[in-house]
């Protein structure tokens, strides 16, 4: 069993800043990360894609040739990829303990799971279950079960297909080779102002004003993660 308690720093975990400056460093409080709205919108799925998200906590699976240092530095040790942990996460169970105080204008804390399949990048969101972010600790878990029914293909959003694309539920979860996040999924992006041009072609809030009254904001906090292989 994977196991991080964020005692001795992130573990690895990271927060999100954008397409640009990537990663960033998690604040860290009594042995929590935190992750604190407003966050980055991640147009990368934009329709005709499976729509935007926010990126709470990241966890790169793989530290290969060619890993930003930068990352390195950030997250500090990774304890998943210094432990020689599976990355095959068919039917592994995913516990958190969470909490938080946030107004989630319709979206959820869900599990996003990303590898690298046939060339591309294929994003794909836990919609069969989701982390419920209460005001006082608790547990929450899901089972990553492979079934199409249970999860929400990212895709693409247009012009960006050379990069990210679909694959077979099975295929993702059996070699997790780019990194497992948590989300707030899905967003409701809107332009602040009335656009000449089709927003989803556009780079919400890089090239538009975004309404972000219509998005969540606050804060989640995390001090215990377990990922458990239950594969028969």
């Amino acid at each position: 069993m994977y196991s991080e308690n964020f005692e001795n720093g992130p573990g690895g975990w990271l927060g999100w800043a954008s397409n640009d400056a990537g990663a960033l460093r998690l604040p860290l409080h009594e042995g929590a990360v935190i992750s604190r709205g407003p966050w980055w919108i991640d147009y990368n799925h934009a329709p005709p894609g499976g729509g935007y998200l926010h990126l709470l906590f990241v966890l790169h699976t793989h530290q290969g040739a060619g890993f930003p240092e930068q990352y390195k530095e950030l997250g500090g040790p990774n304890r998943f990829v210094e432990g020689g942990y599976p990355r095959d996460l068919t039917k592994a169970t995913v516990r958190a303990r969470l909490r938080g105080s946030i107004i989630p204008h319709g979206a959820r804390c869900r599990l996003l799971v990303q590898s690298k399949v046939r060339g591309k990048y294929v994003n794909v969101v836990f919609t069969g279950g989701e982390f419920a972010i209460t005001p006082e600790w608790s547990w929450q878990a899901i089972t990553l079960e492979p079934d199409e029914r249970l999860w929400t293909q990212l895709g693409s959003r247009s012009g960006r297909e050379a990069t990210y694309g679909e694959a077979p539920i099975g295929d993702v979860l059996g070699d997790v080779n780019g990194d497992i996040i948590f989300v707030l999924y899905p967003l409701d992006v809107r332009p602040a102002s009335a656009l000449d041009s089709d927003p989803h072609l556009l780079r919400a809030e890089e090239e538009y004003a975004v309404d972000r009254g219509r998005l969540p904001h606050g804060e989640v906090m995390m001090d215990e993660i377990r990922i458990e292989w239950n594969k028969e």
